[in-house]
């Protein structure tokens, strides 16, 4: 059974070309201080029984045509590969967001085709992701998943949110490891945060974020 914390229920911005549904799946294994949904961090009562969520995705099956995974991480939960086999039983197309700690489990929804698109959010170079995340990370698993989702030949981008304690340098780093990849950079939101250290700081200004934007493709041309 799998732990849902919400869902929106129409949405033209959450996966490219799909009129879709995205659930919000309770429990991260990452304490990033600028989450921006920091009710989803820990495993609470679902607010959303499985049973009553596949029922309402056939239901408006004629309206919707993808659903989208997120969190949360979802690939934490247990029983996310079989929740995948169920919306695709449906014949919907699915889009998987994740922070590429469990390469296992995309690589099994890959092999599978229970997933037509991925965006894995890289939220920090290689030698700093420990002290951005806020936990220890096994950095192996994070760039075993890059390469996976990079060979899968399915749809897929990288992302990360530039937070004002990243530098530019980091994201350029970053920007090399996922390369030739789709690759975005997101602005950083203070309203909401996991730590209320983050809501004391500033986002940079877009032209700093378009600058290294402009830099990032110079590069991979």
């Amino acid at each position: 059974m799998v732990h849902i914390g919400g869902i929106v229920k129409f949405t033209l911005i959450d996966y490219p070309k799909h009129r879709a549904c995205s659930i919000f799946f309770q429990g991260c294994n990452f304490r990033c201080g600028f989450c921006h949904n920091p009710e989803l961090v820990d495993f609470r009562e679902g607010i959303l029984e499985e049973d009553n969520l596949l029922m309402f995705l056939k239901e408006r099956k004629k309206w919707l045509n993808g659903v989208v995974l997120l969190g949360g991480e979802p690939t934490i939960q247990d029983d996310i590969v079989e929740f995948a086999e169920k919306v695709k039983k449906i014949g919907y197309d699915i889009k998987l967001d994740t922070n590429g700690s469990n390469p296992k489990v995309i690589e099994e929804l890959i092999e599978k085709k229970l997933v037509d698109y991925i965006a894995m959010d890289v939220k920090a170079p290689l030698d700093r992701y420990s002290e951005i995340v806020g936990v220890d990370v096994d950095i192996e698993k994070i760039i075993r998943s890059i390469e996976i989702i990079k060979n899968s030949g399915i749809e897929h981008e990288f992302r990360t949110t530039v937070i004002p304690t990243l530098k530019k340098e980091d994201i350029l780093k970053i920007a090399e490891i996922v390369k030739p990849s789709p690759y975005y950079l997101q602005q950083f939101r203070n309203e909401k945060t996991l730590k209320d250290e983050y809501k004391r700081l500033n986002p940079y200004p877009r032209e700093f974020l378009e600058e290294i934007a402009r830099e990032i493709s110079a590069r991979v041309r």
